[in-house]
């Protein structure tokens, strides 16, 4: 695996529709062999996320009121129902070929969690899964959301990935954005942070650094 590089990017705020375009770029970029794998670590204004298991009925507000909270929405391509993505949470996308010789996408998933659930373990934090659910949890409660969408290759075979995990660092989540929605229709557990849980004041830019080497690790990219 020494041969494989992984580019990363860290960006402070971007819009939703912008990153989307740019995942696209991106995946065709790779797929032609003109960009190495990449993971693109960033925040996102607040939005709304609807994934191809879509259930309107789990969006709680109607467009006055997201108009009034200045929340935008986009039904997009990715698995999964709806999730929030704000300020104070690190979304992470990444973008990697996957070669479809030996392909498990379940293990892919796997390894996502097991990236954060790793950098959680680093501040004493047990992150683990539940049974029927994507995502990392802490006791009943969910820390990550996972979406992803494999798209497949054109000029290769096998998959380019995209979208991703979103942590929630940022005190208060949970009581902001998410109580607009019934996140990913989970109705019976509920959704932390990281600060919540530790009252530390971790800033999304340093779990971004700290998370770089897990994932390289865990994916098996050089340092």
């Amino acid at each position: 695996m020494a041969d494989r590089r992984l580019e990363t990017r860290y960006i402070p705020s971007i819009g939703y529709g912008e990153a989307w375009e740019m995942q696209k770029k991106y995946v065709r970029e790779i797929d032609a062999g003109e960009r190495p794998d990449t993971l693109l670590l960033l925040q996102h204004p607040s939005t709304y996320t609807i994934g191809t298991d879509r259930h309107p009925e789990h969006l709680l507000l109607g467009e006055r009121e997201l108009r009034e909270k200045g929340i935008e929405l986009f039904e997009i391509d990715r698995g999964g129902d709806i999730t929030y993505h704000g300020p104070g949470q690190l979304v992470g996308y990444p973008l990697l070929y996957l070669d479809a010789a030996g392909l498990d996408l379940h293990a892919y998933l796997r390894n996502l969690e097991q990236v954060i659930i790793d950098w959680l373990a680093d501040y004493g934090i047990a992150g683990g899964r539940k049974a029927a659910y994507t995502g990392v949890w802490v006791g009943e409660e969910k820390i990550a959301a996972i979406g992803v969408k494999f798209n497949k290759a054109r000029k290769r075979k096998g998959f380019v990935t995209s979208h991703g995990f979103a942590l929630n660092i940022r005190s208060g989540l949970a009581a902001e954005g998410f109580a607009g929605i019934i996140p990913c229709g989970i109705r019976e557990y509920g959704v932390t942070s990281f600060n919540d849980l530790t009252g530390l004041n971790m800033t999304v830019e340093r779990a971004a650094a700290e998370m770089i080497p897990h994932f390289q690790r865990v994916f098996g990219y050089p340092a």
